[in-house]
């Protein structure tokens, strides 16, 4: 009887064990029903946790450039712009990088160059190759320039210029080491296309015979009506002007010298200027040198937007007439780091000019820089807005000068002298409404006005005078400033110092002067109802 208990209690024990098997019992090893609960607060906590730790993630990695830690495109919220688009498959093997010149726009599915950035565009990718090469460069010594200083190459820069003018956005190039005898010639539009660039490296000599030059002409080498046109280099214009500079000695009978001054007595009596530009806009000038010329050395006339900057112009201080810059009847004109010695003035400003601005320049010898001379032959005359400052004056006639001619009309108004230090200048500041070049002038009434003018920081030294204003009767000076006024004279052989001296000029002393100018008026003249610029110009 025990023993089948036994067996009956054997038997129930395994159907118990069969059971076990089928039933899911043993879960509590997965963690399901058999895991001890947490507390809420502490479950709480766990979340806030997890969605601190994944927003700052998140955070941190929008704000980097390179990719974060770890190997690319694992987890979510880590690509940057060096990872493939989610939902183009990654390959095993990572691809080679685009080429930055292709861009975005490269069929690959590859990001741009890491050197882009986030946010930054590819670099742009280049121009065609016809746009990117530079304009056509036209040789004159390919044109049949001997360049030997004898052959007359004026044809040939003739033709140079007509093919650069027909293409337009291309170079005229004069080589260097080379003398190019060259005649009067224009290279004219208005028919030319823009931004031409005259390359000049070599020398342009002016032809010396008589015949060459007819009767008289009035300029050498002439521009006219272009757009866009620079002349740059390291090149020499030579006007051998010695030709009209120098005259036969009939006590000199050198047999070397008698064809040499047979020649000159035939030169015509018109000189011609050297470098002259005529209705031109956005012109530029600059690093060329431009010598002995037979009258004035560069000017422009009728031009707008002139750019002159390291410039060299050179003659004897005996070569009369010879301006180094002339202006007349030109706008937006800048000149700086500019070396100008010559026979005449320096900067010659003339009418029609208005916004000029000079700075840098180095003058003398010469005449100094002037405004005019005005209103010759009772025409009217108006000059505006010129600035000169930060110049230096060595051994010039005058400083800086404004000169009208009796009879004339017109204005001279805003300008500013600043900045000038002058050495051994025999009158450095001065104004002349009684300008004549001749022996003797007709007193007339009429004169051309002056009005607002400004003397800043004038330093250095006088061997005649300090300072000259002689101002009209009917029209006196007006608004003159004087302010850092410093000059003290050199005694030099043959010359007569004198005190400063003024006419009818009146305006204001704001600092004391080196020395005393007494004789300004200070105020404005009685009864004196100027006229504004745009009523009288």
């Amino acid at each position: 009887m025990k023993l089948r208990v036994k067996g009956f209690g054997l038997l129930l024990l395994l159907v118990l064990l069969a059971l076990c098997s089928t039933i899911d019992v043993c879960d509590a090893r997965r963690g399901k029903h058999w895991r001890p609960r947490s507390s809420p607060s502490s479950s709480l906590l766990k979340k806030k946790g997890k969605a601190k730790k994944g927003s700052s993630h998140r955070q941190h990695g929008g704000n980097r450039r390179s990719p974060p830690p770890g190997p690319p495109g694992v987890g979510k919220g880590h690509q940057t712009p060096y990872q493939p688009s989610p939902n183009v498959p990654v390959s095993p093997s990572p691809s080679p990088k685009p080429s930055p010149a292709k861009g975005n726009g490269h069929s690959s599915p590859q990001p741009p160059s890491p050197s882009c950035g986030k946010g930054r565009q590819p670099p742009p990718q280049p121009p065609p190759a016809a746009s990117a090469s530079p304009g056509a460069v036209f040789n004159v010594v390919d044109f049949g320039a001997k360049g030997d200083g004898v052959s007359d190459d004026t044809k040939a820069f003739q033709a140079a210029w007509a093919a650069a003018c027909k293409l337009g956005a291309s170079t005229v190039l004069v080589p260097a080491e080379l003398e190019f005898l060259v005649g009067p010639i224009s290279f004219s539009g208005p028919y030319c296309k823009p931004n031409i660039l005259f390359q000049l490296e070599g020398t342009i000599l002016a032809p010396t015979n008589a015949k060459a030059w007819g009767s008289g002409l009035l300029q050498w080498l002439e521009f006219t009506k272009l757009s866009g046109l620079s002349i740059q280099g390291s090149g020499t214009i030579n006007g051998r002007g010695q030709q009209w500079w120098t005259y036969s000695d009939p006590n000199d009978d050198e047999d070397d010298d008698k064809q040499y001054n047979e020649e000159l007595e035939r030169m015509p009596r018109v000189k011609p200027t050297a470098l002259r530009f005529y209705g031109s806009s956005n012109v530029v000038v600059a690093g060329i040198k431009i010598v002995n010329s037979s009258q004035c050395h560069l000017k422009f006339d009728n031009c707008q937007g002139v750019l002159v900057h390291d410039l060299t112009i050179s003659s004897p201080e005996n070569s009369l007439n010879t301006d180094g810059i002339h202006l007349q009847n030109s706008k937006d004109v800048s000149i700086h780091h500019t070396n100008l010695a010559c026979g005449d003035d320096c900067i010659s400003i003339q009418t029609g000019c208005s916004n000029i601005y000079i700075h840098n320049v180095n003058c003398g010898p010469g005449h100094g820089i002037s405004i005019g001379g005005l209103g010759r032959d009772n025409t009217k005359a108006c000059v505006s807005n010129v600035t000169v400052r930060d110049v230096n004056m060595f051994r010039t006639m005058t400083g800086v000068r404004i000169k009208t001619w009796q009879g004339g009309i017109g204005l001279v108004q805003d300008i500013r002298f600043s900045n000038i230090q002058v050495s051994e200048v025999q009158t450095p500041i001065m104004i002349d409404q009684f300008y004549c070049d001749k022996r003797t002038c007709t007193n007339q009434t009429s004169a051309v006005a002056v009005s607002g003018v400004q003397y800043e920081n004038i330093r250095g030294t006088f061997t005649i005078k300090p300072l000259h204003f002689a101002c009209s009767d009917s029209s006196p000076c007006s608004g003159i400033t004087l302010t850092g006024v410093q000059l003290k004279p050199v005694q030099i052989a043959h010359y007569h110092l004198n005190n400063p001296f003024c006419w009818q000029a009146f305006g204001e002393l704001f600092t004391p002067t080196i020395p005393p100018i007494a004789c300004l008026q200070i105020g404005k003249p009685a009864g004196n109802n100027l006229q504004s610029y745009h009523d009288i110009c």
